[in-house]
């Protein structure tokens, strides 16, 4: 396929700022993106100092854009040029609107004029992304009378959705592509436990939107829809949603991937895995182990990741799974153990004392080993070779095993309580959804339990002073990952695990979980687990996710592996190389309707 477009902008407040999915979206596809548009593709994002400073090389920009800053700083636009420092390093305009925010009212007026978008009493979460983007507007009103060449814009979301609007107020002759990745009333209307595949088709969404709070952007969204030269969704699953709620079906479906060539090939995969494994059970030691003892040889690595949408990314659903797998595994008498973790961010006050100590005393330990380890071998050898038996003594000598032995005391001194279910102190820990749900299903740490909990609310950076374990490294560490959404227009979770060859869960209410339903068939080692969870009640989908947990704790290490070898393959279907095609054809289509 042949890209018509000579100049493709794509614009997104998560350019250089990570916020969720889209940040994703957009910096995954950069390198299939510039095979097609070389060094005319171009991403747009907000400035935020901070953020900047991590993501964003600045550079002289050249003199055609150089006249254009100038004249739009005298309007309060700075903008700022440079690339952004992912792979592929694509060319960047971040635009600082901070100078420009004086003239929201006069935005929010012209929008009501042109569009009936009622933003009167709109709050700064809708305020800030709209002056941005309609400073965007006005870059883009700029860059396009310097040339005649057919040029595309990509808009991502409502937040960019008042360029697109200001590019058709002012008849610019620019190629429009809207992209919702979930409709702002469809997450809301979840938000709030409805049931929207029950009310699609049966609401006034205008009404509801404003019941809800949420005019103002639902109604953004609905002009960028109906305005846009192609429409675009992330999946059957929102496509679906739009129509209903925004009224217009989409043109294209703009299915979402990952650079599959950046993540490790299977066996890179099956080292990492035994590599992170070993840290994350080093974790579970020195987290249970001065509680109560377990066979941490004999456990397996189950969690959930992502942001704290309670109902809509299926936590409660998990948690509930959880509670009847620990009750089953107790009554099969299994010897496995699970240790599940939740990483999801929360409202955290700091890391638990006693968890700080904790690893404190388990680290000395393991350092003083470390240091005589050579020592330890030697002695080793010379029994064995020797045919003499060793004892603990001998083997570490006499002045580290008594060192050893006082710091083991104090490790497991007896606590007269259970593992916390939380590693960090929580604000309004009695209202979390997390921790009292936990205490509903009586999931509480219990040496007789065979699911143990580890909710981790914090952002895995790889430098948090616990796990120090980056996102991808637990994940390659654990066995499951399990996902089990209620509201997912496309769900990078379990596509991401699959990708660093770990299985996972998914569901039918997610974009990725249709995606794989479509291209494949029930096999006895999935990778991907589609539970069926659309208008189906909560005990089903409840009762249909612990006999997946269950039968995959009874699993062996090869049907384990196996089912390792399909996760990968399943990703490789979702390969940029292939999906990066759908943004060819919505960017065509753009430059057919206006040039054509």
């Amino acid at each position: 396929m042949k890209a018509e477009a000579d100049f493709l902008f794509e614009v997104s407040w998560e350019v250089c700022n990570k916020v969720g999915g889209i940040y994703t979206v957009v910096k995954s596809k950069v390198n299939p993106i510039k095979h097609y548009y070389k060094q005319n593709y171009y991403v747009i994002g907000p400035y935020f100092v901070e953020k900047a400073a991590a993501e964003f090389q600045e550079m002289v920009a050249p003199d055609h854009l150089k006249e254009i800053f100038q004249k739009l700083k005298k309007e309060g636009i700075i903008c700022h040029y440079g690339t952004w420092m992912v792979p592929g390093e694509p060319k960047t305009i971040l635009i600082d609107f901070s100078g420009y925010f004086k003239h929201k009212n006069n935005i929010k007026r012209e929008l009501w004029d042109n569009f009936k978008i009622d933003s009167l009493h709109s709050p700064f979460s809708f305020d800030e992304p709209i002056v941005w983007s309609f400073a965007v507007g006005r870059l883009l009103e700029e860059i396009c009378e310097l040339s005649r060449e057919n040029q595309v814009v990509q808009c991502h979301e409502w937040l960019s959705g008042a360029a697109l609007l200001y590019l058709k107020s002012r008849n610019v002759k620019i190629g429009t592509v809207f992209t919702t990745h979930a409709t702002m009333l469809g997450r809301t209307i979840t938000g709030v436990d409805e049931n929207i595949y029950e009310l699609m088709g049966k609401i006034d969404p205008d009404q509801k939107a404003r019941e809800l709070g949420v005019i103002d952007k639902h109604q953004m969204e609905t002009q960028c829809a109906k305005h846009a030269d192609v429409f675009t969704t992330v999946s059957e699953v929102t496509g679906l949603e739009a129509e209903a709620l925004l009224g217009r079906k989409p043109d294209v479906l703009l299915l979402n991937g990952l650079d599959i060539e950046k993540f490790p090939t299977l066996e890179e995969s099956t080292f990492k895995h035994r590599l992170f494994k070993e840290k994350l059970k080093e974790f579970a030691m020195y987290y249970f182990f001065p509680h109560h003892k377990f066979d941490i040889q004999n456990t397996l690595i189950y969690f959930l990741a992502g942001r704290y949408e309670f109902h809509d990314k299926g936590i409660d659903v998990f948690i509930h799974a959880l509670s009847e797998l620990n009750q089953k595994l107790k009554k099969a008498k299994s010897k496995k153990t699970i240790l599940a973790f939740i990483w999801v961010p929360g409202n955290i006050r700091g890391i638990k004392s006693s968890l700080l100590e904790n690893k404190t005393t388990f680290t000395d330990i393991k350092d003083s080993i470390e240091d005589s380890s050579k020592q330890i071998q030697q002695r080793i050898i010379y029994s064995l070779v020797s045919q003499k038996a060793f004892s603990e003594n001998f083997l570490l000598g006499k002045d580290l095993m008594h060192d050893i032995k006082r710091k083991v005391m104090k490790f497991t001194v007896k606590k007269n309580h259970n593992p916390p279910l939380s590693t960090h102190n929580l604000h309004n820990e009695h209202h979390d959804p997390i921790i009292n749900s936990l205490k509903a299903h009586k999931l509480l740490n219990k040496k007789s339990d065979k699911v143990k909990i580890v909710f981790y609310p914090i952002y895995l950076t790889g430098a948090d002073r616990l796990l120090d374990l980056s996102y991808y490294e637990c994940m390659s560490g654990s066995h499951l990952g399990v996902f089990p959404s209620y509201y997912e227009p496309w769900g990078y979770t379990p596509l991401e695990a699959g990708a660093l060859g770990v299985a996972s869960v998914t569901t039918d209410c997610a974009g990725f979980g249709k995606y794989v339903q479509s291209k494949t068939s029930v096999t006895q080692y999935p990778g991907v687990y589609v539970l069926e969870r659309h208008n189906r009640p909560h005990e089903k989908v409840v009762k249909d996710l612990t006999k997946v947990m269950f039968d995959y704790s009874k699993l062996t290490q090869q049907e384990r592996i196996e089912n390792k070898i399909q996760a990968k393959k399943l990703a490789a279907l979702a390969d940029w190389k292939k999906m990066v095609e759908n943004y060819l054809r919505a960017h065509n289509l753009a430059v057919e309707k206006v040039w054509n």
